[in-house]
């Protein structure tokens, strides 16, 4: 009997099978109970959905958001984030600019030499010639050097090494000879 329902809501019979449908409905009272229930189910069925419906009106109260809470945070997290913003932006537009390099003179007074040289780590120890100052018997380079600490030697007529006497800091290096330690300190 449900299947002979179920084919009437759906609209599957043809007409002659719809008429015998309706006799049987007249005829047995059961039958067109059945049916009837079947019928009313279906319309439940394509009801359009209230979404309302499934959402309760108001949340519990531990879930329900704290409006007070909001208003008091809210500035504060606008805030922090100009504060982080403006603070970024800062860092881009200054940047400490590095201390210029300083001006170093070496001299070391040598009137016998022929030739003088200055060797450092500033220079990777490579050699560097010194000019003589007229016919003083004084040599002079000037170079422009970062702050730092740094160990040099002068070497003499291509063969002697000589630590610079006027300065008290020194090490011996690998080689037996004595290197100069020179601070240069950065300037303002």
């Amino acid at each position: 009997m449900a299947y002979l329902s179920s084919m009437f809501i759906d609209n599957e019979l043809d007409l002659d099978e719809k008429v015998q449908f309706v006799d049987k409905i007249h005829l047995e009272q059961p039958f067109y109970q059945e049916t009837r229930e079947l019928l009313l189910q279906e319309r439940l069925l394509r009801m359009p959905v209230d979404t309302r419906r499934l959402l309760p009106e108001r949340l519990p109260l531990r879930e329900r958001p704290r409006p007070w809470l909001k208003r008091l945070i809210q500035p504060v997290a606008y805030a922090a984030a100009g504060f982080a913003a403006a603070g970024l932006l800062l860092l881009m537009l200054v940047r400490p600019t590095p201390p210029a390099p300083a001006a170093s003179r070496f001299v070391i007074y040598e009137p016998a030499a022929h030739q003088v040289e200055l060797a450092g780590s500033f220079t990777d120890w490579r050699r560097m010639p010194l000019q003589p100052v007229g016919n003083s018997g004084y040599w002079e380079l000037h170079l422009r050097l970062p702050a730092g600490e740094y160990r040099f030697a002068y070497i003499l007529d291509g063969t002697r090494q000589v630590a610079d006497p006027t300065l008290p800091g020194r090490e011996r290096d690998d080689f037996g000879g004595e290197n100069s330690i020179l601070n240069v300190e950065g300037q303002v």
